[in-house]
C-alpha cells in the first residue's frame, strides 16, 4: 500500500472517530468523560475499526482536538455539545444521508434551482458539494436534478443553510434530451 493510501486511511479513521465521539455526545447530552470510551469503543468495532490497546489514547487524542477546536466543552466533569459542535454533527448526518430510492421511478425529476446573493456567495461550494454528495447531477451551475423523492432533505439543506426562499424545488414531469440523466441514474423508460 502506497503512503497516500495509508494517509488516507488515518484521516477517514480519524474522521469517524471523531464522528463517534461528537454523535456520543449529542445522544446522551452531557457524558461523563469516564463514560465516553466504552460507548465509542463499541460504535468502532460495528464500524469494523480494528481493536487494539491504543484505542482509548486515540480517542482521548480525538476529544481532545474535538474541545481544542470548540466542538465539545468540559462542565462540571461532563463533555458538552456546543452549537458549533452541533452545526459539524448535522454537516456530518447530512452528507452521510443516503436517500431512500423507490423501486419505480414515478417518471418525474426533482429540480432544485438556487440564487445564492453575492453578499453569501461563500455557501455556493458548500451547496453545490452537498448536492454532489447527496447525488444530483448538475445540469447548469445553479440548476440540479434528482429523480426521486426528495423534499425533506431540501427542507433541512434549506434550514441547516439559512437558504429559504434562495433555493427552489421543482417537480417536473420531463426534461428535454433527459436520456443522459436517466443513464446516469439507471432508469429504464
Amino acid at each position: 500500500m502506497g503512503q497516500l493510501e495509508k494517509e488516507s486511511r488515518k484521516r477517514t479513521r480519524r474522521a469517524n472517530i471523531q464522528k463517534l465521539v461528537l454523535a456520543s455526545a449529542a445522544v446522551v447530552g452531557g457524558i461523563s468523560v469516564a463514560l465516553v470510551a466504552p460507548g465509542v469503543l463499541g460504535a468502532m468495532g460495528k464500524l469494523g475499526l480494528i481493536p487494539s490497546a491504543r484505542q482509548l489514547e486515540i480517542i482521548k487524542r480525538s476529544r481532545s482536538r474535538l474541545v481544542a477546536r470548540g466542538l465539545l466543552v468540559y462542565q462540571d466533569h461532563l463533555l458538552r455539545l456546543t452549537p458549533k459542535g452541533e452545526r459539524v454533527l448535522r454537516h456530518f448526518e447530512l452528507h452521510d444521508f443516503k436517500l431512500r430510492r423507490p423501486k419505480k421511478w414515478d417518471r418525474k425529476w426533482r429540480v432544485l434551482i438556487f440564487d445564492i446573493p453575492e453578499r453569501r456567495k461563500n455557501l455556493r461550494p458548500k451547496i453545490r458539494y452537498t448536492l454532489l454528495a447527496i447525488g444530483f447531477v448538475r445540469l447548469q451551475d445553479s440548476v440540479w436534478v434528482y429523480p426521486y423523492d426528495c423534499e425533506d432533505l431540501i427542507t433541512l439543506l434549506k434550514a441547516d443553510f439559512k437558504i429559504g426562499k434562495d433555493l427552489l424545488y421543482l417537480i417536473v414531469d420531463s426534461i428535454e434530451n433527459d436520456a443522459h440523466l436517466k443513464s446516469h441514474f439507471g432508469i429504464n423508460n
